[in-house]
């Protein structure tokens, strides 16, 4: 059974930095594509980033050059480190599977959450 358990959001001023946590359990990180998403209030859910299983990445335009996504294979985690946070990055993240097919996935965690504020 999949679980991924998201952590180390909280409230940042713009500028700032973050470093977000998935810990997942039931697949395994090292033998598939991950990614990172983020659903802000109003709006549809979105991929931020993406590790395959090779370890090349892919990032959205809104966050390209302010953001790297990474994984621990030993842990069997996928973090995603984030600078120079904006306003508009203010989201609840998660991590998923990361495959073409992400919109019909039907298990997500609780995510969390990003707030930058001043």
């Amino acid at each position: 059974q999949v679980q991924l358990v998201e952590s180390g959001g909280g409230l940042v001023q713009p500028g700032g930095s973050l470093r977000l946590s998935c810990e997942a359990s039931g697949i395994i990180v090292s033998v598939i594509a991950m990614g990172w998403y983020r659903q802000a209030r109003g709006k549809q859910r979105e991929l931020v980033a993406r590790i395959a299983s090779g370890g090349s990445t892919n990032y959205a335009d809104s966050v390209s050059g302010r953001v790297t996504i990474s994984r621990d294979d030993a842990k069997n985690m996928v973090y995603l480190q984030m600078h120079s946070l904006k306003p508009g990055d203010t989201a609840v993240y998660y991590c998923n599977k990361g495959y073409a097919s992400w919109a019909k996935y039907d298990y997500w965690g609780q995510g969390t959450r990003v707030a930058v504020s001043s």
